[in-house]
């Protein structure tokens, strides 16, 4: 991980800054997204009105980022015209940065921090949502978990750039 972020360090430039492009929240376990225009993200937490924000066992699913970009892959794998991002259940879609190269990263999302963890993989639920097939397509694609490494405000159009590389110890 550290020869990652070494290369990360010498390759990456100021070009490599996405964007938010959505923000959800999932009031429940289940429950429809309900679209954002901003969220207050909580250091060991999660985002504000999020169900995962209220367990307190330090999970690393705080919150959940994909790619607008394996979206599209997704829609042409799945030979749909759209996929809004309320039908993936992911938090926070970002642009313009590719998150596979940002595991074990910190990102700065607007005024939050937050450390990339593992792979957000698809679930059966993505089957009855989007389509027999959409297991195999997604995966890969699903996006990442991440932690409230500090907390802030992160608001739709807030550039999404990497700080570093995550203290995993």
């Amino acid at each position: 991980m550290k020869a990652q972020a070494r290369i990360l360090d010498k390759y990456m430039s100021t070009a490599a800054i996405g964007k938010v492009e959505w923000i959800g929240l999932r009031p429940a376990h289940k429950s429809a997204m309900l679209t954002q225009t901003a969220v207050e993200a909580i250091a060991g937490k999660g985002l504000e009105g999020d169900h995962q924000s209220s367990r307190s066992n330090g999970s690393t699913r705080q919150v959940t980022l994909i790619n607008v970009e394996d979206i599209r892959v997704l829609e042409q794998l799945m030979n749909l015209t759209e996929i809004h991002p309320q039908r993936l259940r992911r938090n926070i879609v970002v642009s313009g940065l590719n998150l596979h190269a940002m595991r074990y990263q910190l990102l700065r999302l607007g005024s939050a921090l937050l450390r990339v963890q593992a792979h957000c993989h698809p679930c059966l639920r993505m089957e009855r949502e989007l389509g027999e097939g959409a297991l195999l397509s997604m995966y890969g694609r699903g996006g990442y978990c991440a932690v409230v490494e500090e907390g802030g405000t992160i608001a739709l159009g807030d550039c999404v750039e990497r700080v570093g590389q995550a203290n995993l110890i």
